[in-house]
């Protein structure tokens, strides 16, 4: 049975709970992180070093600023796009669409996940 495209956007944005969430933030390892860790994925974290893999900015490294849980999508350093006015603004994009090459500061919490 195939799910509804309005029902799928519907739990994605409204009824998906924060646990849920955190899964969809996930993101690949690189080769060396994955040899250190024995983990494929893990989740993006502010201050992570990740490379672009997909869309217009694909190649580009940069650090992250910032992760948007409510609409599942992360900023990365130099990813930017020019208004009109002339202004730059940070284009969001999804953590499927990168690659973690350099995680920022391990904590406990993130230690404790990637040893499982």
């Amino acid at each position: 049975m195939v799910m509804q495209a309005r029902k799928q956007r519907r739990w994605l944005y409204k009824t998906s709970k924060l646990h849920e969430k955190h899964k969809l933030l996930h993101a690949t390892l690189s080769e060396e992180l994955r040899e250190k860790y024995k983990k494929r994925s893990a989740r993006v974290c502010k201050g992570d070093k990740v490379r672009v893999m997909r869309g217009d900015f694909a190649g580009h490294e940069g650090k992250v600023l910032e992760v948007d849980m409510k609409n599942c999508r992360i900023t990365i350093d130099g990813v930017t796009t020019t208004k009109v006015n002339g202004t730059e603004v940070a284009v969001p994009i999804h953590p499927s669409n990168v690659m973690i090459i350099s995680f920022g500061e391990v904590d406990d919490v993130r230690k404790k996940s990637l040893e499982r």
